[in-house]
Parts: structure tokens; C-alpha cells; sequence
């Protein structure tokens, strides 16, 4: 899957399993924007942490990503959403 060399960027194999973890204020809202970010692609969300007062939540998202354009793809499109403040 990953593998590294001497150069400056990572070789990754496509397709391959991609993780994102993302942090936002609606559970909802992240799910539905998982979703439309990662439509017509296998893909798994797993719940990772809370805030301590609650406001914030965060996931753990695998796609499985065909290329890199696609993986970057879903990368911005995750950033983008408003409900989603971080994505990793």
C-alpha cells in the first residue's frame, strides 16, 4: 500500500484503503457529507472521540480509493463542508 523511497512524496498503490479522521459540530451533517464525498466508493465511519462539553465530535473514515485524484478529492470535499472544521 504505502511505500517509501528516496524521494520526497510516499508511492502509494492504488486502490488502496485511505483513513481520514474529521472533527466537526453535527454528527449528521459529517455522516451525510461522508457520504456524498465518498458516493459510489466503499467506505467505513467509525466513531472516534467527544469533546469534553459535548460541541465537538470527531470520526474515523476509510475509503477505498481508486487514485490519487480521487483521494484528494474527497479530501477537499470533506473541507469544504461547514459542519466538518478539521479533516486529517
Amino acid at each position: 500500500m504505502l511505500e517509501l523511497n528516496n524521494s520526497d512524496k510516499p508511492k502509494i498503490e492504488y486502490p488502496c484503503d485511505w483513513k481520514y479522521k474529521i472533527i466537526g459540530d453535527n454528527v449528521d451533517n459529517m455522516l451525510a457529507a461522508v457520504k456524498y464525498a465518498a458516493d459510489g466508493l466503499k467506505h467505513e465511519v467509525t466513531p472516534s472521540n467527544i469533546s469534553k462539553k459535548g460541541k465537538y465530535y470527531s470520526l474515523n473514515v476509510t475509503v477505498h480509493v481508486p487514485n490519487e485524484e480521487k483521494r484528494n478529492e474527497i479530501y477537499k470535499t470533506l473541507e469544504e463542508n461547514k459542519s466538518i472544521k478539521f479533516v486529517f
